[in-house]
């Protein structure tokens, strides 16, 4: 179908009644529709008990180009609260949201945000915060307080939880921090395939390389791969890195090429299923400070 055809059925979907789904009344407890994987988990942890969540995008799908469906229009109608990320990741679903009177979180409002510095989308802000444990604590309050908007009488219990989370986000980022802190100021250097860690490497004290900006952009191209070359070889970098949306093909390019090791694949814009390696945000966070860690520090 083509793309207009498909924005006028998704606008005609929530024109109708006949496209709506359980109506609130309809539930047990609120429901809460979120944008990624990512974040769903990171509701469902402050929310408990207390709130039903699901993702619109399912586990390994591709956020920046993904398109809405009918059926994730009639469910952003019927839900309590919508929950997103904010700094243009979801582009794709803003001109619908619009349209739905349901109360609506963007998680990154307290991010100070980090700009893109080249490709299509240069100028506009990095998305990627949650890759950042100092900046997923402000997404955990930005999810306490709308959750406690919704659900006044289960405040303190997401309060207590939103505590808890904080403190484990904020041992993630001291297990890293102290790590960077051993190493020589030269070589704290963090090369990937995109530039998704912009967020962990500003807080952490790294400077950030990257192939390409955004996964949207053109990837991999030889000049793409001669400067982070350059990049690897003025800096002594020991490992680099790639992230498991994308081929890993020109980054081990660039570890051939450098002489440093090609020392894993980090995830960023989704979990895992359960049985795999990041079912979980905390899970995604751990997986990758620990492949930063070892890479950067030679082990």
């Amino acid at each position: 179908m083509p793309k207009a055809a498909r924005v006028l059925t998704l606008a005609v979907c929530l024109a109708l009644v006949g496209c709506s789904t359980a109506t609130p009344e309809e539930r047990d407890k609120p429901l809460v529709l979120t944008t990624f994987t990512v974040i769903a988990d990171m509701v469902k942890v402050v929310g408990g008990d207390a709130v039903d969540v699901e993702s619109i995008t399912k586990v390994g799908a591709e956020i920046h180009g993904y398109e809405p469906t009918p059926s994730d229009l009639r469910n952003a109608a019927s839900a309590d609260l919508i929950v997103d990320n904010g700094l243009g990741l979801e582009r794709w679903f803003e001109q619908f949201v619009e349209r739905i009177d349901v109360p609506h979180a963007v998680l990154s409002e307290a991010i100070d945000p980090i700009d893109i510095s080249g490709g299509e989308y240069e100028g506009r802000p990095n998305p990627h915060a949650w890759m950042s444990p100092i900046a997923g604590q402000e997404y955990v309050t930005a999810i306490e307080e709308a959750l406690s908007e919704l659900v006044p009488e289960e405040a303190e219990a997401f309060r207590e939880r939103a505590n808890e989370y904080r403190a484990q986000l904020q041992e993630l980022a001291a297990e890293l921090q102290a790590v960077v802190d051993e190493l020589p100021e030269e070589r704290r250097v963090l090369v990937t395939c995109e530039g998704a860690f912009s967020y962990l490497a500003r807080d952490m004290g790294l400077e950030e390389g990257y192939l390409w900006p955004v996964n949207s952009d053109v990837e991999g191209t030889p000049q793409q791969v001669r400067g982070a070359i350059e990049l690897v070889r003025e800096n002594d970098v020991p490992a680099v890195f790639c992230e498991t949306t994308v081929s890993d093909s020109a980054m081990r390019q660039v570890a051939e090429e450098s002489g440093a090791r090609f020392a894993g694949a980090l995830y960023v814009d989704s979990l895992s299923e359960p049985d795999g390696p990041v079912p979980s945000y905390l899970d995604l966070l751990r997986h990758d400070i620990e492949v930063i860690a070892e890479g950067l520090s030679g082990e």
